[in-house]
């Protein structure tokens, strides 16, 4: 089965690829033009393959610090803004040379999470990241890291590559690390540590594998992954964490070889709104419920309906992203609220028909219409 599902997805129209800063730098010595060459070429040849390729590339930070002569990433952000605004140079110049080579064309593409959170922009990023695709361009993406503060960014270019696979539909996300994919317990540990060859997104005994933390020129780690898989997921994409360092993976990919670690979706993709609305990083607020209103939510996607709320947390306006949790703090869902924190307060655990005798006027019948509302699936034990 596994061979099987490796074998259409390697024949898949539309992939994202993401190289990490430790593959791009050579662990921090500069950036290693061999080994982008070498996935250049891979790149060029899945697209003379009919595969429309996006590739997110991490490596800019940790450029600018080779180039700036510093022993270490920098922990101030405004030097690792600083580091990535000449890192950058290097990063886009690299790979426009070797794609020239070729007779293709590249297109730098920056984001930050405030691209994705705003609807106009994500559909404005969508819209250009699918045109150049159809022009035959290759976009080369990354975090905006020159303007992106903590509270707005990615945090890892892992999400990012999730994101962008979101953005354009693909059916396949490649991420390409130092490591050979996921393992049932750290490899730099124990001796006996296994391959997880496939796995389904989102399940959290996956995301209990990853021990340890990021590495010391990039920020994400095999959970960051991880979860950017179960966010690949929920618009349809399959993930495989692979060995950026083995010969011709790309190619082997393609052919449908047992490389790495495959997670497949556990359900059918959020319809494009939805899909938006799920990965939006920045939640506003928190909506406590009871298990009636989980059971709802669950089992038939109905509206959520004030009076099924316990409690509220957080300083949220109307139309801003909010978790929805269950009695024990698992979140359940995330929508878009239709009245503010103070208000929602005052119309929790009442019926839909009291909110105008407790506001004064009446919006909406539900604090989250089912349309900009999205439940986290539960997935059924192995």
């Amino acid at each position: 089965m596994t061979a099987n599902k490796r074998e259409t997805l390697g024949k898949s129209r539309r992939w994202v690829v993401k190289v990490g800063s430790a593959l791009v730098t050579n662990d921090g010595k500069g950036l290693d033009r061999t080994r982008i060459r070498a996935w250049v070429e891979q790149i060029v040849a899945l697209r003379k393959a009919g595969v429309d390729v996006a590739l997110v590339s991490s490596g800019a930070v940790a450029e600018g610090v080779q180039r700036l002569g510093w022993k270490r990433r920098p922990k101030a952000l405004y030097e690792s803004q600083a580091a990535a605004a000449v890192g950058q140079m290097g990063l886009v110049e690299a790979y426009e040379t070797e794609f020239q080579r070729h007779g293709l064309r590249t297109a730098q593409v920056l984001l930050t999470h405030e691209d994705m959170a705003h609807r106009e922009r994500y559909l404005n990023a969508r819209s250009t990241l699918r045109t150049l695709l159809k022009f035959g361009v290759v976009p080369v993406v990354n975090e905006n890291d020159t303007v992106a503060t903590d509270e707005i960014r990615f945090g890892d270019n892992d999400t990012l590559a999730a994101m962008v696979a979101n953005l354009i539909e693909a059916n396949l996300l490649v991420i390409l690390t130092d490591q050979d994919g996921l393992f049932d317990k750290d490899p730099r540990k124990h001796a006996d540590a296994q391959l997880v060859e496939e796995g389904r997104a989102g399940d959290p005994a996956l995301e209990a594998m990853c021990g340890g933390g990021a590495g010391a020129l990039g920020r994400g780690g095999m959970l960051t992954k991880v979860l950017a898989a179960s966010r690949a997921a929920r618009g349809g994409a399959a993930t495989i964490i692979a060995s950026g360092r083995q010969e011709q993976v790309l190619m082997r990919l393609r052919a449908g070889e047992s490389v790495g670690t495959l997670l497949v979706p556990a359900r059918e993709p959020l319809a494009a709104r939805k899909s938006w609305l799920a990965n939006r990083l920045k939640v506003s607020g928190r909506l406590w419920l009871d298990a009636g209103a989980v059971r709802v939510l669950r089992e038939s996607g109905s509206s959520l309906l004030p009076v099924g709320v316990t409690r509220v947390e957080g300083r949220f306006a109307r139309g801003d992203l909010v978790m929805c949790l269950d009695e024990e703090g698992n979140e359940i869902a995330r929508g878009l609220v239709n009245y503010n924190a103070d208000e929602a307060a005052r119309i929790l655990r009442q019926p839909s028909d009291r909110i105008e005798a407790l506001l004064g006027y009446v919006d909406e019948p539900e604090l989250i219409h089912r349309d900009n509302l999205v439940v986290r699936p539960k997935l059924a034990k192995s």
